[in-house]
């Protein structure tokens, strides 16, 4: 009989609708390696109670590159990098239905534009709005999110009239270690951010990023804290230090920890859509099939200025593993999925 390590504690407690003490969330952070395996049939109990088995694919295009003002030291986009990328101003709306196109073929459920720079202009704002409608026109059922940087609420309102489902718009971190990463604007700008779009009645899309330098209780906080806005869709990057950027010599974490991460994200968060996002195939390498147990959604084709795992691999990882493929016809559909012999 396997030892009982006390983990299921966590996922009773997230299924009753509570969130894990500070000191319960920490100690997870902090749990052996050796744990692991209990921790990640923890986290999937409460996976699957709100997902199933099911797993969307999502795919992001970035629709503007570069030329930003902000000075996010993560970023190869940002002010200051030198990091060898391409840069070019805000898409035409017939190369961004191509985009579409190709997420569609790629089986992604949510497509995903990225514009970089501190917020939209409203010239930016008209010219996504009527690229979405286009978009929406062709692919009724295809989830729209668009990440923009600060925005206001009347933004907001006008992107959800034309079709937008979910704006991105990061929390990265904690409050307090925040201006360790960035110092052109503040923790501040991205809560008046995402409340804003939350007050004009689009669904959040709102996360972090693990391995920057931070603390075990950064992580918490920026956890709780995304539990407090009560965000939709949840996704955790792993950073992938870019040659040129002001992080390029931080040390990647081990895959134990970024899962420890993942599971603590979907305790605190138990009916958001984690998802598995920007960084997961270095940080995470061999294991990030694992990510599945407590993330349900997972990108496919890379992320703005870096690669990712493809399409069909992707779709094949997900498929090893006893889980299923979210398509729109069958949302809710998806048989059980197992980890050592245990649903």
């Amino acid at each position: 009989m396997r030892e009982d390590l006390g983990y299921r504690s966590y996922a009773k407690q997230a299924l009753a609708g509570e969130p894990p003490s500070r000191a319960a969330a920490l100690a997870l952070l902090r749990a052996p390696d050796e744990h692991l395996r209990e921790i990640l049939l923890a986290a999937f109990a409460v996976r699957k109670r709100h997902f199933g088995s099911r797993v969307k694919l999502c795919m992001l295009r970035n629709a503007r590159s570069g030329m930003c003002a902000e000075d996010c030291h993560y970023c190869s986009q940002s002010v200051g990098s030198t990091a060898a990328i391409d840069s070019y101003r805000l898409q035409r709306t017939d190369e961004l239905i191509t985009g579409a196109r190709e997420a569609a073929a790629r089986g992604a459920r949510r497509y995903c534009m990225a514009v970089s720079g501190r917020g939209p202009s409203a010239s930016d704002i008209a010219h996504l709005a009527a690229t979405v409608r286009a978009i929406k026109a062709e692919f009724p059922m295809l989830e729209i999110c668009l990440s923009l940087g600060i925005m206001d609420e009347d933004q907001a309102r006008a992107l959800k009239s034309a079709g937008v489902g979910w704006v991105n718009h990061n929390l990265n971190t904690s409050e307090r270690f925040y201006p360790s990463v960035c110092t052109t604007h503040a923790y501040a700008d991205r809560i008046r951010t995402v409340l804003a779009v939350k007050r004009a009645g689009l669904s959040i899309c709102c996360g972090g990023i693990v391995g920057m330098g931070e603390s075990d209780d950064d992580i918490v906080d920026v956890a709780f804290a995304l539990r407090e806005i009560g965000v939709d869709s949840l996704p955790v990057n792993f950073l992938q230090p870019i040659d040129g950027t002001q992080l390029e010599g931080a040390t990647s974490i081990t895959p134990a920890k970024g899962l420890k991460a993942l599971c603590l994200f979907r305790f605190s968060n138990p009916a958001s859509d984690v998802r598995a996002a920007g960084g997961r195939e270095r940080n995470l390498g061999p294991w990030q099939g694992l990510a599945l147990y407590p993330a349900s959604s997972i990108f496919i084709e890379g992320y703005l200025t870096t690669p990712g795992l493809a399409a069909e691999p992707t779709r094949r990882m997900v498929e090893a593993l006893g889980f299923s493929v979210e398509h729109e016809e069958d949302v809710g559909a998806g048989r059980p999925a197992t980890f050592g012999g245990y649903a």
